[in-house]
C-alpha cells in the first residue's frame, strides 16, 4: 500500500492527507518539516476525530492495533526517554530499565511530557520536538509494512516505514515488552 493511503475497512469518517503543510496545526507543521527534511514521503493525515490511543488510530485508519507506533515518553535517571511501541502491547518498564542499564523507568506526567516534545499526551510525535529525545523503537513495529505514529496532535498521523522510523528517531531497537 502506498504511503497516505488509507485502507477502507472499518467504520470510519473520511480522513484527508494533507499535502499542504500551512493547513495543518502548527504542532503537525513542525513534523511535516521533520519528515520532509528526513526523505519520508508519508503525509500528514487530518482524523475528523481525535485518535489519542493506539485502539481509535486503528479504527479510524482501518489497519491493525499493533501498526500503531505509540509514542510514549517516560522519565528515566533524570531524563525523558521516548518509546516507540507496538499498540499491540505495552511496556514492560522494569524489563526496559533493566535492558538499558537504567534506574527505574516512570511514566512522565503530561507536563512533562509538554515539556520534553512541545506535544500533547495522545498526539506525541516520535519528531517535531524541541531537542533530540533519547528513543527506544519497539522491535515488533519491524513485522509490519507501513506503520502509522501521531503527528503531533490527537487529531494527525502520518504514515512511513520501520526502517524510516528507526532513521528518523535515530533510536535504539529493542524488545520493550
Amino acid at each position: 500500500m502506498p504511503h497516505g493511503e488509507i485502507l477502507a475497512r472499518g467504520p470510519r469518517r473520511q480522513a484527508e492527507p494533507v499535502t499542504t503543510p500551512a493547513s495543518l496545526p502548527a504542532r503537525s507543521r513542525l513534523v511535516h518539516d521533520a519528515i520532509r527534511a528526513a526523505g519520508i514521503p508519508g503525509d500528514i493525515v487530518v482524523l475528523p476525530d481525535a485518535a489519542s490511543t493506539a485502539a481509535l488510530a486503528a479504527e479510524a485508519l482501518g489497519v491493525e492495533v499493533g501498526a500503531i507506533a505509540n509514542s510514549l515518553v517516560f522519565s528515566s535517571d533524570g531524563a525523558p526517554l521516548l518509546v516507540m511501541t507496538s499498540g499491540a502491547h505495552r511496556v514492560d518498564t522494569a524489563a526496559l530499565a533493566e535492558r538499558l542499564g537504567h534506574g527505574k523507568i516512570q511514566r512522565a506526567t503530561p507536563e512533562q511530557v509538554r515539556e520534553a516534545t512541545g506535544q500533547a499526551i495522545g498526539g506525541v510525535a516520535p519528531t517535531g520536538h524541541p531537542a533530540p529525545l533519547r528513543t527506544i523503537v519497539d522491535e515488533d513495529l519491524a513485522g509490519y509494512p507501513e506503520i502509522w505514529a501521531a503527528g503531533g496532535t490527537p487529531h494527525t498521523v502520518f504514515p512511513m516505514t520501520y526502517d524510516e522510523l528507526v532513521r528518523l528517531t535515530g533510536g535504539t531497537v529493542m524488545k520493550v515488552d
